[in-house]
């Protein structure tokens, strides 16, 4: 077997694997989303929502490694969102192994949809991580057709030999929300966000009457809800509505206690305390490609700033619930399902629920 040192109970991919949710990376000081000196010897590697996670194969060799990763994830697997982002058409040319050095020459089809930079980095960093510490290796050394990739993999230097410790380093600081544009003081505006507070949309104090962010996501989440058109804008039907709505109800009874629903369908969290919703927010989950898996999980780790290894961009305020797939602030959050599994939230809302979660908080993701 493909060395893999942690239990499992979360399997998924293209072709076979067992990982354990508990021994996903805890983001030690905040830093890194890599699983680096977590397992004593990882097995195979594909991504699951914005993270490398680690699958049982058989084989002894890098060869034998390779060989596995280009077969990809189980049926199984990816039906609990494993990934990979390797060209099915990749064949080895060769794989050798010397003084830590993993030398794989693979062919031209490794490079395909180059033009998909999150692709391209996703792939590079499965074939790295698979091959780091299998016999030994401790840097990879890439070539296509015979010749080395320099300039194909952005900001990924890979006409010389790599490391996963360079993958895992961030390449820059933590993106910042822009500034908040906000209008004058409105009457029209202040009257909605006090039906938005009554709601459980925005928070005592929201109500200021200017519009901006805040008011344009808790109104996006409140049009998902009630199945309007999605604007984001406090428009004539959403101000109708806004007079007559009831505040959402969890669609599961929990008991006492903080939880999560995460409404695929509608596109929202509903986070509950006591069995009652205290905030609905706007979320956009994992795009067809790459689905956010259903089913009930529990956060196992609060990780104020989580590096996505595999696609080289930051996570702030991740609520990690199984393997790498999250809750996390991004900036780029579409009112449909786009992102590679996680759950994804405006930085208008994503410290708070930060806040609201603990370790072990129940998270239910529901189709319907």
């Amino acid at each position: 077997m493909l060395p893999h040192a942690c239990p499992s109970d979360v399997s998924q991919g293209r072709r076979s694997l067992s990982s354990h949710g508990l021994c996903a990376a805890r983001g030690r000081g905040g830093q890194f989303g890599g699983y680096r000196g977590q397992w004593a010897s990882p097995g195979v590697y594909f991504v699951q929502g914005e993270q490398l996670r680690p699958v049982n194969r058989p084989g002894r060799t890098a060869r034998d490694a390779v060989r596995q990763l280009i077969a990809g994830p189980t049926r199984a697997e990816r039906h609990r969102g494993f990934r990979t982002y390797v060209p099915a058409p990749t064949r080895i040319r060769r794989v050798t192994v010397a003084h830590g050095l993993a030398t794989v020459d693979l062919t031209g089809a490794f490079l395909n949809h180059r033009r998909n930079h999150d692709s391209m980095l996703a792939r590079l960093g499965e074939l790295v991580h698979t091959l780091t510490r299998v016999q030994g290796t401790k840097r990879v050394q890439l070539l296509v057709d015979g010749a080395t990739t320099e300039g194909l993999f952005p900001g990924i230097p890979t006409g010389r030999p790599i490391t996963l410790r360079l993958l895992e380093t961030p390449s820059g600081p933590v993106p910042k929300p822009p500034p908040a544009r906000l209008s004058g003081p409105d009457p029209v505006v202040k009257a909605a966000q006090h039906h938005l507070i009554a709601l459980g949309y925005l928070l005592r104090g929201d109500d200021d009457g200017r519009f901006g962010p805040v008011t344009s996501n808790a109104l996006l989440a409140f049009q998902k809800w009630e199945r309007l058109d999605r604007t984001g804008q406090l428009d004539t039907s959403t101000k109708k509505r806004l007079t007559s709505a009831t505040r959402p109800l969890p669609r599961t009874h929990g008991g006492a206690g903080k939880r999560a629903e995460v409404l695929l369908d509608r596109q929202v969290t509903l986070l509950i305390a006591n069995d009652k919703v205290v905030r609905t927010i706007a979320v956009s989950t994992g795009k067809p490609s790459t689905p956010t898996p259903p089913g009930k999980y529990r956060v196992y780790a609060k990780i104020k700033k989580w590096w996505s290894v595999p696609f080289h961009e930051w996570l702030p305020y991740a609520l990690p619930f199984v393997g790498g797939i999250a809750f996390h602030q991004f900036l780029s959050v579409p009112a449909y399902p786009a992102s590679h599994g996680c759950v994804r939230q405006s930085p208008t809302v994503a410290k708070w629920t930060y806040r609201f979660a603990y370790i072990g908080m129940p998270v239910r993701v529901m189709a319907r």
